[in-house]
């Protein structure tokens, strides 16, 4: 796809992906209801370090919180020439995303290993699976009579997805700095981290989202 239809499609996304959100929230109100706005203050104020939390405890946030401002600077500066100017990222905008990059691929490395434990699947997260084991089979699977936690499921689907999709995000742009592959190879490289990018964006807006929602509702 051009240049063109990247455009198009980046628009189309964001703007469904907002209104999913924006629809969601209002078609599936939390148990607690509560300002968006004091929502996110409070998950954000989640990451600030106490004074007697361990070592790892503090890596820990420190990542996360560094990861979300780096996220942020990389968005706006990747996004902002290609859908509102029209034209690739070039200049300071440049600079400061190739500085801003290398921070964030150190901090995704270190989520990855820090934060995997805890957003493993457990069989609580989906009770209707152990429900079909024990009709499916001949095993004493315990079955609770519990609603599956949606909100849950989706926010460790989303944090896997972006571990996924950042390897292909960052190794695209490490190998278009190589004339390795020549110059066409070099054009599909930056495609594939354009396209990616825009895949990671979304999912990150997701699942700030529904860790949002799951900090209002203290269900993870």
């Amino acid at each position: 796809m051009g240049f063109g239809m990247f455009q198009t499609v980046a628009d189309i996304a964001f703007v469904m992906t907002f209104l999913g959100v924006a629809a969601h929230w209002v078609l599936v109100p939390t148990r607690k209801p509560r300002n968006v706005v004091q929502g996110a203050v409070h998950v954000f104020s989640l990451l600030l370090i106490e004074q007697r939390t361990s070592l790892l405890g503090a890596l820990k946030k420190l990542a996360y919180l560094l990861s979300l401002v780096c996220f942020v600077v990389l968005a706006i500066t990747g996004f902002w020439p290609l859908l509102v100017r029209g034209e690739h990222i070039s200049g300071y905008l440049m600079m400061i995303h190739a500085t801003f990059a290398p921070i964030f691929a150190l901090c995704l490395a270190v989520i990855a290993v820090t934060w995997a434990g805890e957003n493993r699947f457990t069989a609580e997260d989906c009770p209707w699976v152990r429900r079909l084991l024990r009709r499916a089979t001949r095993l004493q699977v315990p079955a609770e009579e519990k609603p599956c936690a949606c909100a849950v499921v989706g926010y460790k689907a989303t944090f896997w997805l972006l571990l996924f999709l950042a390897l292909p995000l960052i190794l695209s742009i490490v190998i278009s700095m190589f004339p390795l592959l020549g110059t066409d190879w070099q054009h599909h490289t930056a495609a594939i981290h354009r396209w990616t990018g825009l895949a990671f964006a979304v999912v990150a807006i997701l699942h700030t989202y529904l860790a949002i929602r799951l900090r209002m509702t203290r269900e993870v």
